[in-house]
């Protein structure tokens, strides 16, 4: 007799995948901007100034309304004072007549006198010259150097930690496998193509 079963065992199959722990170390970076900044020359100029005020002038020749009357009222004061004098000289001068004196002479020389003094005179126009003033003049110059502007950006290095891993995986399951390996069995055994028949006598 051989054996009709066979018995197989599948045993279980795990993968196991280790993932070692690292440290990654990243480089600091450096970024760098440059900005310019313009500078510039301004020149400011500031000529000679002349000033002429010739108001006064002007008033000489041909005064204003408000000019005139002024001058006029002056010269109004400045004869009565004259006439004022006139009078007092001549009033002297018949407080000092003597018997036989010619007053009407000495008055005519005085008359004469004055006449001369009014009617002849010699005036320049205009009689008050202009007001000249001056202003310096003036320069200023302001240069302005240009500028660089330097911005750093300056990164800090960086340490990056992996931690270690361990993965486990069954790939294959643990079994049995029984497998039939005899032949076919007959219900009854006659029915077997070769079947032999027992000899109980022998």
């Amino acid at each position: 007799m051989y054996p009709l079963i066979e018995i197989k065992t599948v045993p279980i199959e795990i993968e196991m995948k280790v993932t070692h722990a690292k440290m990654e170390y990243s480089r600091g970076t450096a970024e760098l901007e440059i900005s310019r900044g313009d500078g510039g020359l301004s020149i400011k100029s500031r000529p000679i100034r002349l000033n002429i005020d010739t108001f006064e002038a002007r008033n000489s020749v041909c005064p204003t309304a408000m000019r005139s009357v002024e001058q006029y009222a002056q010269q109004g004061k400045q004869a009565s004072y004259e006439a004022t004098a006139t009078y007092a000289q001549q009033g002297q001068l018949l407080l000092d007549a003597k018997i036989g004196q010619e007053l009407v002479t000495q008055f005519a020389a005085d008359a004469q006198n004055r006449n001369l003094k009014t009617n002849v005179g010699l005036e320049f126009l205009p009689s008050v010259g202009p007001e000249i003033s001056w202003d310096p003049g003036e320069m200023q110059i302001r240069y302005e150097m240009d500028k660089l502007n330097f911005d750093w950006r300056v990164n800090q290095p960086q340490f990056e930690f992996t931690p270690g891993d361990i993965e486990l995986s069954v790939k294959q399951q643990p079994d049995v496998v029984i497998k039939y390996i005899g032949g076919p069995l007959y219900v009854p055994p006659s029915a077997d193509p070769e079947y032999q028949p027992i000899d109980v006598e022998a």
